[in-house]
């Protein structure tokens, strides 16, 4: 195959972290990148940001400015236009719309935009014949994307999990290693950068959930369908509960898990325990990690940094190599037409084994209202730990389950919070075996 030899012009909306990154991974690794293109040359031609007059420590001399990102859509020596801005809608989405219909590819990192209006936008890039590239929208430097859209597209995918939020794995790590509140680990992770100063997005899960989004609709040819995720964040768990995992011989991770079920396509984000041992229970820090599962090659698992400038910047320069070398493939493997609405499994057919933990009177008669309750429920006990003794305070019982339906969980714990021998709200998370 002829490869063109003439250069990729590529126009980068957005000079935060990732778009300065990537602006000195190019002009760094440029003659290791035109190498690897076949010698096609991929150049930086302009650039747009908010403040034209911030510093920035990246190389901008010779490149035309553009006052107006959406403006690119318009330059005649533009052949790609790489969006950085972030967020759903507004400006992200008005840049990446204008660019296709003006017949210029797109690269973004934005999991945001992929899990609100991707099928859009990749129906958009069909219409014009141009290409929507996203590997840096989800776990960054970890090549998942091209991993599900190409490596494993021979296989029927039936699990699709992984740690997708460096902060929340960070801060669960340190709450574990150093007995610490989630407070105080929320509050380090800040000072050392690996949290925003509002750290909602993070860990209240909703980034984890936009990720599982784009990966799950790549994985199960499904249209992303943001708002079939159930979304729960790490702010409930406490020390005590690492602790207790930790002697059941589990670790608790915040997980995005996409699994195909006979009900439907069943998407979640929230903390759960893993066993010891299994991949994603060594998985600590700011690293991130996903682990799929096909008919044909089993487990597969990956790992590595899932956020920042130097790993999300790789990620894009691989989607503009792609490009550079006439990369034809789809933005979700498929037809934007082949695509299925996502049919959502109900609660009561979703599945698991269950850790809960109450605090509750040390009195006679206790235990036995919990588990006649979980009896009514159908629940089965797998174990069942009560320590110490406190007859002016609460007391901790902890409770495992065997495989059960959320919504049998739900209704035992909304009785068993009832219960006047119950001081707080119980604490109720699955336990994840893939």
């Amino acid at each position: 195959m002829r490869l063109d030899m003439t250069p990729l012009r590529i126009a980068v909306a957005g000079l935060g972290t990732v778009g300065s990154a990537t602006l000195r991974l190019l002009k760094q690794n440029a003659e290791l990148v035109a190498t690897r293109t076949g010698g096609r040359p991929v150049a930086v031609v302009a650039v747009s940001a908010r403040d034209r007059n911030k510093a920035r420590d990246c190389p901008l001399e010779g490149l035309a400015w553009v006052e107006d990102p959406r403006q690119m859509a318009l330059l005649p020596d533009v052949d790609v236009v790489v969006e950085l801005i972030g967020g759903a809608d507004g400006m992200a989405k008005d840049v990446c719309e204008a660019a296709l219909r003006h017949g210029k590819h797109v690269v973004t990192a934005n999991k945001a935009l992929l899990a609100r209006h991707g099928a859009a936008l990749a129906a958009e890039a069909e219409k014009q014949d141009r290409r929507l590239m996203f590997e840096a929208a989800a776990a960054a430097g970890i090549p998942i994307i091209k991993t599900l859209r190409e490596s494993l597209a021979g296989n029927r995918m039936r699990v699709v999990q992984g740690i997708l939020n460096g902060t929340c794995n960070y801060i669960l790590t340190r709450m574990g290693e150093a007995n610490l509140d989630f407070a105080v680990a929320l509050r380090e992770a800040q000072e050392r950068g690996y949290a925003e100063a509002d750290p909602a997005m993070d860990v209240d899960g909703y980034d984890t959930a936009h990720k599982l989004a784009v990966l799950a609709a790549l994985a199960f040819g499904t249209k992303p369908d943001f708002d079939s995720v159930t979304v729960e964040g790490i702010r409930r768990i406490t020390p005590v509960d690492l602790l207790y995992a930790a002697e059941l011989k589990f670790r608790i991770k915040l997980l995005g898990v996409a699994r195909l079920t006979d009900h439907g396509l069943e998407q979640r984000v929230g903390p759960c325990l893993v066993p010891v041992g299994t991949p994603l229970s060594k998985i600590d820090d700011v690293l991130n990690a996903v682990l799929v599962q096909g008919d044909a090659v089993g487990d597969v698992t990956l790992s590595g940094r899932g956020a920042g400038g130097g790993p999300t910047s790789s990620a894009v320069v691989a989607d503009l190599v792609d490009l550079a070398r006439g990369y034809a493939g789809l933005p979700f493997a498929v037809p934007v037409a082949s695509l299925s609405a996502t049919r959502t499994t109900p609660a009561d057919r979703r599945e698991s084994g269950w850790y809960i933990r109450l605090d509750v009177k040390d009195q006679p008669g206790v235990v036995a209202d919990i588990t006649a309750i979980l009896r009514d429920e159908a629940i089965s006990i797998e174990s069942l730990l009560q320590r110490g003794r406190s007859p002016m305070n609460a007391v901790p019982v902890i409770i495992t389950t065997h495989r059960v339906d959320e919504a049998a969980m739900r209704r035992a714990m909304e009785k068993i919070g009832k219960l006047e021998s119950v001081r707080d709200e119980p604490c109720w998370l699955r336990i994840e075996n893939a």
